[in-house]
């Protein structure tokens, strides 16, 4: 495993911040230095941290992980997100492959029928193995021969979902991939949340569109986020808020009631209280460099 690691790291450190192609679903970043915590937005997908390590709050848990381990997400998660581990000499260096719920569903239906078992969290973490890191090795051999990845690609993703389904996380994917999990039902919630953040929350419409009671959809939605469904919410549109302070300058006020905020006073409370600071001096503050979390 040692060698496969050492080339790994080799490829990111050459092409960590360069454009990869858009079908080959990889990530590769570093960190050359201990980062603040950072607010940010997990999608579903793995991350396998190469060296360093690095800490990740999602509602009220804590995880750390470091080189040798590597983190399922299986829904979209608010997260703050801290590298722990990183210098000049090591970086931090992770690398992500994106999840598609599809290409899990594909697969399994070449696997035989396993029980599903304990597969409702949000984010989970297991030990790399050598037989996982072989394909995800030659995958991302790929960032260095672009014109294989039409072909190869997809059957080295192929590869590497089986073997994590052959794993301890095996029973968080087969949740990604059915329609009538658990998992599935609450990643509906959190989709319509997503995509209506500025509309008020009723817990018992989104119930009805997971399928459940009212009192089983929050207790399963905190199963799989950490959080109830309102901080949930709030957390989606406060983030939301920030990115579009971002993006274009505009005053606190306007933006608040575009993300369904009706007292300004109310956001800005609030605001400062997930972020550290009022709107627009936090917005100032990272438009002057410091990036969001995302892997």
């Amino acid at each position: 495993m040692d060698m496969m690691l050492e080339e790994m790291r080799a490829l990111v450190a050459r092409h960590a911040g360069a454009p990869v192609s858009p079908r080959l679903r990889l990530t590769v970043s570093q960190s050359t230095a201990p980062t603040p915590p950072t607010h940010g937005l997990y999608q579903p997908m793995l991350c396998f941290v190469l060296q360093g390590g690095k800490r990740v709050i999602i509602g009220d848990r804590m995880i750390d992980y470091r080189a040798g381990h590597f983190l399922v997400a299986s829904v979209d998660l608010p997260v703050i997100g801290q590298v722990t581990e990183a210098s000049t000499e090591k970086p931090y260096m992770v690398v992500g492959l994106k999840l598609d719920p599809a290409a899990i569903a594909a697969l399994l239906i070449d696997l035989p029928h396993a029980g599903e078992g304990p597969g409702e969290a949000g984010i989970s973490i297991s030990a790399m193995t050598a037989d996982l890191l072989d394909p995800l090795l030659r995958m991302m051999r790929l960032l260095d021969t672009p014109g294989d990845v039409p072909v190869m690609a997809p059957m080295l993703e192929r590869e590497i979902l089986y073997r994590v389904l052959q794993g301890p996380q095996g029973a968080i994917l087969r949740q990604i991939a059915r329609s009538d999990s658990r998992l599935s039902q609450v990643r509906r919630a959190i989709e319509w949340i997503r995509q209506n953040y500025a509309e008020p929350l009723r817990v018992e419409q989104l119930a009805g569109l997971a399928g459940m009671s009212a009192s089983s959809f929050h207790r399963h939605f905190k199963a799989v986020t950490a959080m109830s469904p309102l901080a949930y919410h709030k957390q989606i549109r406060l983030q939301e808020a920030r990115r579009r302070l971002i993006a274009a300058p505009a005053e606190a006020a306007r933006v608040a009631y575009a993300v369904g905020y009706e007292s300004a006073s109310q956001f800005s409370r609030e605001y400062a209280r997930m972020f550290g600071r009022p709107p627009m001096r936090d917005a100032a503050r990272l438009r002057a460099g410091q990036a969001l979390e995302d892997a």
